[in-house]
């Protein structure tokens, strides 16, 4: 059993008059916050309001960039290569850095979007050039990916290299046999019961696993769990997430104090 987790969700994705995700409500129960990067949501506006309201919070602020994608909201992989994905991380966490900078708080931690996050946990060599790169240009900042069966052997890796990795896993998401999400297209790929969420959450960090929709049990280590704020029963998941982890002895904590 694992005494520590981090709870995170992804916020910041409104864009001008349109309104996405309940920021003001689920920042009061997590401990660390997505914030898109005006490429595939939100803009400079949302940004710094979003900087401050995790500072209002006392939540951590990490960046959240995707594909130059507005439109497909980062959802959709685009044909480019390394160097240009690289280049377009680092211009939206150096976007976010600003805002952060100048409010007085420094970033925690990168999380991909979207189609890059999907792309990027099964092509190691590009997870490691864009977390080198990250680290180079931003210095200790904690890099979040996918956790699956695969993922602990490349924390270690990460580590040997001087780049923190926090492995993540989703309670209002369902898992494919081979430890994906199931593409949101599907039936049955977000979770739409608060309470299931709940307890999905603290088993996943009990237990260490996660169950696959047909039953598969796949044995994890897991940081961070996302709840998403699109998602009105992943809202309401939240504070019982940190409810029934506390009766579990279970301490909810953001990611850099204990990766």
């Amino acid at each position: 059993m694992r005494g520590v987790f981090d709870l995170n969700c992804d916020v910041g994705e409104s864009f001008g008059a349109w309104v996405m995700g309940n920021d003001a409500e689920i920042m009061h129960h997590v401990t660390s916050a997505n914030i898109a990067c005006g490429v595939h949501a939100s803009d400079p506006g949302v940004m710094r309001r979003t900087v401050g309201l995790c500072r209002e919070c006392g939540v951590m602020p990490g960046a959240h960039p995707g594909y130059p994608d507005l439109q497909g909201f980062g959802r959709r992989r685009m044909d480019m290569d390394g160097g240009e994905i690289v280049d377009w991380v680092v211009y939206q966490v150096g976007s976010l850095n600003g805002f952060a900078s100048r409010a007085g708080i420094s970033l925690q931690h990168v999380k991909l979007h979207g189609a890059l996050y999907n792309r990027v946990s099964g092509e190691e060599d590009l997870f490691l050039d864009i977390a080198g790169a990250v680290r180079e240009a931003f210095g200790d900042i904690v890099f979040v990916t996918l956790a699956s069966p695969a993922s602990v052997e490349l924390k270690r890796r990460c580590r040997s290299l001087g780049i923190r990795v926090a492995l993540e896993a989703f309670p209002d998401r369902a898992y494919t046999d081979d430890g994906m999400l199931v593409p949101r297209v599907r039936d049955g790929a977000v979770i739409k019961d608060a309470e299931d969420i709940a307890l999905r959450s603290v088993a996943m960090v009990r237990d260490g696993c996660v169950q696959s929709v047909s039953g598969r049990r796949m044995e994890l280590e897991i940081d961070t769990l996302c709840v998403h704020g699109d998602n009105g029963e992943s809202v309401a998941a939240a504070p019982l997430i940190r409810e029934y982890a506390a009766r579990e002895g279970i301490a909810v904590r953001p990611l850099g104090s204990f990766v």
